[in-house]
């Protein structure tokens, strides 16, 4: 079982990771094999043009899949080792994710959507309760809780959004276009809040197609055909 004890520190490692979709008589190589290391409380940025395999590494080190070959090492876990109901599991726990498009339950208000991570851990409601408040005052929405999705701006969905992420106090965080349907003043407020997110110790692994934005990254890792194309900020 995998607990909130367990822990890598934020740390992701992966080696010689392919992933191949059969695709009918084709198969597709997604990932045509990756060797990083993402240490801890690290920001990287990845980039990469449609089908350079983003979404596929963000996949997979976000425990949602498992590679074809390789090793992928998500805080201290080999993800391949694992069965379905333990990579839940080290998902739950150890990450959080931030999307494009909030995905956030329009029928349940702020409060609810922020602890529906704690839902699933089991947590006692009235502790959840207190968490959710927490958070939410942290993101500037402790005056929203009983707002529904439907009764906020784009920026307070993603900043609830950001809230539910935290709710399982995870090492690593994923961030996916996370401004992509704002506004250019309210992303660099949630950039803002996810730099913070890092300064505090979270490894942050944020997908974006913006060169402007991803030069808030300590690093800025290039995808191109399932590879490697180059990595820039640090010596690799």
């Amino acid at each position: 079982m995998i607990t909130s004890a367990d822990t890598g520190d934020g740390e992701i490692r992966l080696d010689d990771v392919r992933k191949v979709y059969p695709m009918g008589s084709t198969d597709v190589h997604a990932l045509a094999g990756v060797t990083l290391r993402f240490e801890r409380g690290a920001f990287w940025a990845v980039m990469g043009p449609s089908g350079s395999g983003k979404s596929t590494l963000l996949n997979l080190m976000g425990c949602l899949d498992r590679p074809t070959s390789g090793r992928c090492f998500v805080d201290g876990h080999n993800v391949a080792d694992l069965d379905d109901d333990r990579l839940s599991e080290l998902r739950l726990r150890r990450v959080g994710f931030i999307f494009q498009n909030f995905n956030l339950i329009p029928q349940l208000t702020v409060e609810e959507n922020i602890q529906l991570p704690m839902f699933y851990l089991g947590w006692e409601s009235r502790r959840s309760a207190r968490r959710a408040t927490e958070l939410a005052e942290m993101v500037g929405l402790g005056d929203r809780l009983a707002h529904r999705p439907t009764q906020l701006s784009g920026g307070q969905q993603q900043r609830v959004a950001v809230a539910r992420a935290l709710a399982n106090d995870p090492p690593i965080l994923f961030a996916d276009e996370p401004t992509g349907n704002l506004d250019t003043a309210t992303g660099e407020q949630i950039l803002d809040l996810i730099d913070r997110l890092n300064q505090e110790g979270r490894t942050i692994i944020m997908v974006t197609h913006e060169s402007a934005i991803a030069q808030r990254a300590d690093r800025q890792l290039h995808m191109l055909d399932g590879r490697v194309d180059r990595i820039d900020g640090a010596d690799q």
